[in-house]
């Protein structure tokens, strides 16, 4: 019995012993886990139970977006897994930078750079103020979790004693371990009493033992207890923020307000109308709580523009995790929506409150934010993920992309602008590109006279159809071949007397009218002796006779303009500028070889035409002689309809001389050309003025005039031929068919043609006096003083500019062409020079060649979509006045380019004045082709350009022609 008792007494002692340790070991557990939640310098590593590490999760999504909060950006909570996950220790109250990745806290310190640049004083004391109400939050937080800590380890401490007594009283045990037990528990006790005096001032501090595990139960009742409160803490927040919108409706109606004034400001309303679509659809719920958030958010939105990219990029790799991580997205979106709501309206609101100088501050703080979304644009539209929870940003509606242009809009918008400026310009950039023109007329090349394709198809040619103007449809961009031998042409005036015979080299119409005087073959040279076949013995001659036949003629004062129909080589005309006096040669290109490139290459203005079935391109009533030696025009067939035309061009008042072998011979045909003539010529009014012979050609002219009234018209018998419609253009002359009637003289003194221009030099500078006051100028003046300004205009570049500064060697110059002439200032402007100038009036601009005529100059009507009526090599000198920019609405560049090229001598001249855009565009065409340029400047997105035409042509022809 004794030994039995013995053995029961030591097996309660034991136990009492090992209850009394683990006892020791457990207060102690329980004050290392209370110092440890008290310092946040440790949290449990790991947690079995499902219920804690739920309520802990929660209390980390707390943490994260009381932190989150603070940055003024949402951060996305990790979701759960089915995994029981490894939790990381709590790294306390540590610097934000310090709980950040690497790349966070990179771009935090962008963020703040930014953000310093952009923000003002206001803002800087806005953010400070803030900041301390976000420490002061945040230590009152962490007293309240303090609190909740001491007081679960209390509860627990007086249970868990509560529970030891109960056991001592229960349980019997042997003095020797009871003291043991006792001195254990007294020491532990006093560790516990010490802890817990600790816990009753405000700063705690543990030792390091603390870094052991807390117990199961103390983690659970602090995250059961922090989940309630938690749970409270939202309620209140959500019963705050109900009060604070009902607060603020009125100045979510003044957001309102401002939502609609910002539906008539582009690009900002149509977001802002796409923004507030999407928070319709997310139900009043998120529309309060963007009302509410909204405030906070405006002042910060400017700095937290890349955190708040920061933050969708990584949203948008978490969309797949489950519902509760499509539910934070949910709040995500909802913010992110709100945040640009908020932005938009802070921008519209707050705006007119700011200074001039604030307001551009804000403008270019926006331009450079909404280029750093622009770049990440397609990385957010990545990201979204088609559920639409991904970054938070609603998906861009039709018409903000509309209203918004991204980085590759713009970069596409402007290389097709760069294109355009080309106008396919890039394709031939490269010298390869450029073929030759593989024509039958090969170096003498017409494309709109030469269009054999088009003459092919003509089913007449009675009224020489075959040798008007039949342009490609499309224009050609080859370039015409030099002949081989070529060289720099003869300068003015001793070319009117020879050229290179490998310039132009053909020798038919020498063998044909050497005897004549025409052209002759000599050496390596082609010599023009000056006659023709109505004056052999010299052109020169030959005018004086018509001076003295009809003194009113008065050479180089009353007669200054005079067209030379069938002209031959153009020696009457290049003669007649001894007389001062300018004569528009025309002739057609026919079995006569060349005749009109041989007036060009002896510097003499002509053009390449027939009286056929259209009108010539000039305006009516505008030359003061018109003469025909020789010309081998029909006058009198089809009712006199060539005649007519003639008529038309003549200015009332002014002479038509007619040199021919009917005038002077009496072989039958000629008499009954005479007769025939005479009858006609009546009818029309015409005056026979003179009919004399010239002994030594031994030829005869006759001279007519036309009358200035109408009177004669109404006296006639016969109304044949009849007179025009009232409504008959008499001026209109592009590809205007001809009709066998008259018109009538002006009568007003108002009206152009009722009188005769003031003599020669005057007429040049003096406005016409049919020019009113009353009309509004080309230029917006009224239109005398408009002519004055433009001549005084052009006097100024020339002299200063084009004489001095472009480079030119103007004794090298001769045959000039203004390509966009409006009053002829430009030639005006080189009266004292030995030039001429052919005067080119666009069929698309206002019809000022008239006026050109008026002052002593000529021209004529064109449209450069088309080629022009000469022949290749031409010209010493082109020059455009704002001629490209307007064409490019019609038509391509190239062409217009390579028709430059057609025309152009080798060694001859380009001048440009133009937008600097296109200057840029003709400089790259030029330099393709091989041109040297001179000179480009531009000022005031105006600019000049000079250019010098070489000898290079590509070595391939076209595949046809």
């Amino acid at each position: 019995m004794a030994f039995g008792k013995g053995r029961g007494n030591k097996r309660s002692s034991t136990s009492s012993y090992a209850s009394t340790i683990t006892m020791v070991v457990f207060v102690a557990l329980c004050v290392i886990g209370v110092w440890m939640l008290s310092t946040n310098s440790f949290i449990p590593s790991q947690i079995t139970q499902a219920t804690t590490r739920t309520v802990i999760a929660e209390t980390e999504r707390s943490d994260v977006s009381a932190s989150s909060n603070a940055n003024d950006e949402p951060e996305p909570t990790k979701p759960e897994s089915n995994e029981n996950p490894t939790f990381q220790d709590n790294p306390g109250k540590l610097p934000e930078d310090a709980i950040k990745s690497e790349d966070e806290q990179q771009k935090s310190a962008k963020e703040k750079t930014s953000s310093s640049k952009a923000g003002d004083e206001g803002e800087r004391q806005i953010q400070k103020l803030e900041t301390e109400t976000q420490q002061n939050n945040e230590k009152e937080n962490k007293k309240n979790d303090e609190g909740q800590v001491k007081e679960v380890v209390k509860e627990f401490e007086k249970e868990q004693k509560e529970q030891r007594e109960e056991d001592a009283g229960s349980q019997p045990g042997n003095n020797k371990g009871t003291q043991e037990q006792e001195s254990v528990q007294g020491k532990d006790t006093q560790d516990v009493k010490q802890g817990q005096d600790q816990d009753s001032n405000t700063d705690v501090t543990y030792t390091d033992a603390t870094k052991e595990e807390l117990p199961m139960e103390v983690g659970k009742r602090y995250a059961s207890q922090n989940s309630k409160n938690q749970e409270n803490g939202q309620q209140q927040q959500q019963e705050d923020q109900n009060s604070k919108n009902e607060e603020n409706g009125q100045q979510q109606q003044q957001q309102d307000e401002q939502n609609s004034k910002n539906e008539e400001n582009g690009q900002q309303q149509q977001q802002q109308e796409d923004q507030n679509s999407k928070n319709e659809e997310n139900g009043q719920q998120q529309q309060q709580q963007q009302q509410q958030q909204q405030e906070d958010q405006n002042s910060k939105n400017e700095e937290n523009g890349q955190q708040q990219q920061q933050q969708e990029d990584q949203n948008s790799g978490k969309e797949d995790n489950g519902q509760q991580n499509m539910e934070n997205n949910n709040i995500v979106s909802d913010e992110n929506g709100k945040d640009q709501k908020s932005m938009k309206d802070e921008n519209g609101q707050e705006e007119e409150h700011k200074t001039p100088e604030e307001q551009s501050t804000t403008k270019e703080e926006n331009v450079e934010q909404q280029q750093q979304e622009e770049q990440k644009d397609e990385k957010r539209q990545e990201g979204s993920g088609a559920s639409g929870f991904g970054s938070g940003i609603p998906k861009e509606s039709a018409e903000s992309q509309k209203s918004w242009k991204s980085q590759a809009t713009e970069s596409k918008d402007e290389k097709q602008r760069q294109t355009s400026e080309s106008n396919n310009a890039d394709s031939i950039m490269s010298a390869k590109a450029w073929e030759l023109c593989n024509a039958t007329a090969a170096y003498d090349y017409i494309p709109c006279l030469d269009n054999e394709e088009a003459i092919k198809k003509l089913t007449s040619r009675g009224h020489f159809e075959h040798r008007e103007r039949h342009c490609p449809e499309d224009p050609p961009t080859c370039l015409v071949s030099l002949p081989e031998g070529y060289k720099e042409s003869i300068k003015w005036p001793e070319s009117r007397d020879k050229i290179w015979y490998h310039n132009v080299p053909h020798t038919k119409l020498a063998e044909v009218k050497g005897h004549q005087n025409w052209v002759k073959v000599t050496g390596e040279f082609l010599t023009f002796p000056g006659g023709g076949t109505q004056f052999i013995h010299g052109a020169l001659h030959y005018i004086d006779f018509l001076q003295q036949s009809l003194k009113n003629i008065a050479w180089g004062k009353n007669t200054r303009v005079v067209l030379d129909v069938g002209c031959g080589v153009a020696s009457f005309g290049g003669f007649l500028f001894e007389r001062d006096v300018i004569a528009m040669s025309l002739a057609p290109k026919d079995e006569h070889e060349a005749q009109v490139q041989f007036a060009l290459e002896r510097k003499i203005p002509a053009i390449s035409a027939v009286m056929g079935t259209k009108r010539l391109p000039f305006p009516s009533r505008v030359f003061d002689l018109i003469h025909c030696a020789r010309c081998r025009v029909p006058w009198h067939n089809d009712g006199g309809m060539l005649l007519l035309e003639l008529n038309r061009m003549l200015r009332p008042g002014g002479y038509f001389v007619w040199s021919a072998t009917p005038v002077y011979q009496k072989l039958e045909e000629d008499v009954q050309i005479w007769k025939e003539m005479s009858a006609l010529t009546k009818s029309m009014c015409w005056e026979l003025i003179t009919i004399n012979k010239d002994k030594l050609n031994g030829i005869g002219a006759a001279i007519y005039q036309k009358p200035t009234t109408n009177e004669c018209y109404e006296k006639r018998k016969h109304k044949k031929p009849p007179m025009c419609k009232n409504n008959d253009d008499s001026n209109a002359a592009w590809y205007v068919p001809l009709q066998a009637c008259m018109h009538k003289v002006p009568t007003n003194v108002v009206e152009r043609g009722s009188k005769w221009p003031v003599s020669w030099p005057r007429r040049l500078q003096t406005p016409p006096y049919w020019l009113n006051s009353s009309q509004m100028g080309i230029y917006g003046k009224p239109a005398p003083l408009d002519f004055t300004t433009d001549y005084e205009h052009w006097k100024h570049v020339v002299s200063k500019v084009y004489m001095n500064e472009m480079g030119i060697s103007w004794s090298n110059v001769r045959n000039v062409m203004d390509m966009r002439a409006v009053y002829g200032g430009f030639a005006a402007a080189l009266k004292d020079l030995q030039v001429w100038v052919m005067n080119v009036v666009n069929i698309n601009s206002p019809d000022t060649l008239p006026i050109i005529y008026e002052r002593g100059l000529f021209g004529i009507y064109h449209d450069w979509c088309e080629s022009f009526s000469t022949y290749p090599r031409s010209y010493d000198l082109l020059h455009a006045d704002h001629l490209f920019s307007k064409l490019k609405a019609r038509c391509n560049l190239v062409p217009v380019m390579a028709e430059v090229d057609r025309i152009v001598r080798p060694g001859g001249k380009l001048i440009v004045r133009d937008e600097a855009s296109v200057i840029r565009e003709i400089e790259n065409m030029l330099k393709s082709l091989h041109w040297d340029v001179h000179l480009t400047f531009s000022k005031h997105q105006e600019g000049i350009l000079s250019a010098q035409k070489g000898f290079w042509r590509p070595d391939a022809p076209q595949t046809s022609a």
